[in-house]
Order: C-alpha cells, then structure tokens, then sequence
C-alpha cells in the first residue's frame, strides 16, 4: 500500500473515530423537575399576598397605599422599560444616570439580576413556539405565567442558556455592577426599604408594612413582569384557536401585536400587554427622549415594512431579515425627534 493510500486510509478513520464519538455522546434530557424551593416560596407568597389585601382594607394608613403603589409601579417599570425594551432588545439608548434608575427600579422587581433576567428571555425568544422554550410558550397560559416560574430548566435548556449571546451586557458596567452585588441591593432596596419606611416615618402598623409593603406588592409586580414572557396568550391572536373559544374577548382585545413582536422585539413602541405606540412603558421612553435620557429609538415605519416586503420577494431571503434591514435603513432617514410626531412615522 502506498503512503498516499495510508494517508486516506488513517484520515477516514479518523474520520469515523469522531463521527461515532459524537453519535455516542449521551443527549441531554429535557424533562424539567419542580424546584420545590420556589413552589414553597410562591405557595406562602401567594398566602401572605392575599392577607394583605385584607390588611389593605383593614389596618393600614393612606401614606403606605399610596407609598406601596409607587414601589409596585417603579419595580414593574424596571422590567419593562428597563429590562426588556432597553437591556433585552436595545430598543432605545439610555444615559448612564437612566441606566443607574432603571437598575435600581428592576431591583425593586425582585426578579433577580437584569443579566439573568435577560438571558433567559433571549432564550425565550431564540426558542419561541418550541418545546425549548422555558416559558413554554407552545402550551397553554398557565403553563407559561405559572408553571415556568416553579420548574427548574432541563439540561438541555441550561446548555442552551450558555450559548446565548450576552457580551453586550457583559460590558456594561452598570449592569455587571448590579450583577456582582445584586442580593446586597435586593436586601437594602426590595426589602428593608419597603418593610422599614411605613414603620420608621409614618408609624403605620407592622402588618401593613410586612403584609402590604412587602408581600402583596411583590405578588403583584412578579404577575405583572411574568406577563411579558406569556401575554401572548392574553392579549395575541393564536391560529390554533378562535378568538370566540375564549371568554377572554369579553376583557381584552385580540391583536397581532405580541406576534409582531417576537418577528421584530426592536420597536420601543411594542407593548407587553398587546398594545402598539401606546402604554405607560411607551410614554415614560418619549418622556426619557425629551428630556436627552434616551436617543436612538428604534421603529418600524410603514414604509419600510413594504420595502422590507418587496426586497424579501425579489431577493428570496427570509422576510424578518429584510424587514429588520429596511428598519434599520429608514431610521437613518427619519428625524431623531420622531417620537413626537408618532402619528406620521407608523
């Protein structure tokens, strides 16, 4: 046999050697076990939540009403408007001082960090209407609003967290600050500010602080920011089901929004809660904008979705890559201020 032949002969064995060793690498299961630790936590959450309501109407003061609201309403904007819009999908540039607000708002979410928070949604949209999904959004609403959040993630899907992309986060520093030292300002922000100041300054009762404060807001700002992982289900048209097989067409209205979200999660105008250019999110970011906070909003004008349209069929590439490119080109062209004549650029 010649050398020439042996060469060959070594290489395609070689060749199978590694073909075979990855066919006999075992596949990493995709069953997700319940974290009995956030099961118990949410179960008393849930009870002391509830209570509260009743210490709400009961034994607590108007300062701590009105305190509590603002709590719950800057915690639900940190995700939002912080989280999602800015970190998740670069929707807009913010200041480094909104970056710091919008931080300490996310804190006050007590969702964890805005890093771990961000990679999972990614994922959640890298995987979206699949079994991969960690917030199973090819099943049902209560398996994605509640059963997400008591399930640990399958291998499989921890493997995939680890291969999202996350260097642009890695980079900010106000993010990986509050990676770094997030349970020190959960304590200090989400905990002890809450519990401490209806006590500490206004003499309320010690059930309003911890019942009210505390536990009923946090029931209510994680039912309001999981809503941005499963509102689809509330607030999007699903062709597997006719909008009439729901008595949801009583309370809301069915749109199209959600799914064009998850084809362009770019647009700042893009709602959680299925609605498009309106919205308190949406109006706090053009507040933002004028007052130099933020620049660079990005949106979707009509123009561009017909020319994004056209390129796809004359280039017969995939129609969300022309449509993100047309976007892209047309915010070269619109004024910076376009976010104060919203009603010429839609």
């Amino acid at each position: 046999m010649s050398a020439k032949e042996t060469d060959e002969s070594e290489s395609q064995t070689h060749s199978a050697g590694v073909q075979n060793s990855s066919d006999n690498k075992p596949k990493l299961s995709t069953k997700r076990d319940s974290s009995w630790p956030s099961v118990l936590f949410y179960i008393h959450l849930n009870i002391l939540g509830l209570y509260g309501i009743v210490v709400l109407f009961t034994n607590t003061c108007f300062t701590t009403v009105i305190f509590t609201s603002f709590l719950t309403g800057i915690g639900i904007l940190g995700v939002t408007c912080g989280a999602h819009r800015l970190w998740a999908h670069h929707s807009y540039t913010a200041s480094t001082s909104l970056k710091i607000v919008l931080m300490l708002c996310q804190t006050m979410a007590g969702q964890g960090s805005i890093y771990d928070w961000v990679k999972n949604h990614r994922l959640h949209h890298e995987t979206f209407r699949t079994s991969n999904d960690p917030y199973y959004s090819e099943k049902e609403f209560i398996d994605a609003h509640v059963f997400a959040q008591i399930r640990s993630l399958s291998p499989h899907q921890e493997e995939m967290l680890k291969a999202v992309d996350m260097k642009d986060l890695e980079s900010d520093k106000v993010v990986m600050f509050q990676k770094r030292f997030y349970w020190i300002l959960y304590f200090v922000f989400f905990v002890l500010l809450p519990i401490n100041a209806p006590l500490e300054y206004w003499n309320d009762s010690v059930q309003a602080a911890i019942f009210v404060a505390f536990s009923l807001r946090y029931l209510i700002v994680l039912n309001a920011t999981w809503l941005v992982n499963s509102s689809h289900f509330i607030w999007g048209l699903d062709k597997r089901y006719k909008p009439s097989d729901s008595n949801m067409i009583f309370l809301v209205t069915k749109t199209n929004w959600p799914q064009y979200h998850y084809l362009l999660p770019w647009d700042y105008q893009t709602g959680e809660f299925g609605s498009y250019g309106t919205g308190c999110t949406t109006g706090f970011i053009r507040v933002f904008a004028a007052l130099g906070l933020a620049t660079d909003l990005q949106t979707m004008t009509s123009d561009a979705v017909k020319t994004g349209l056209i390129r796809a069929v004359d280039t017969n590439r995939p129609v969300v890559e022309c449509l993100t490119e047309a976007g892209r080109e047309a915010m070269q062209t619109i004024p910076s201020d376009h976010y104060l004549t919203k009603d010429k650029y839609k």
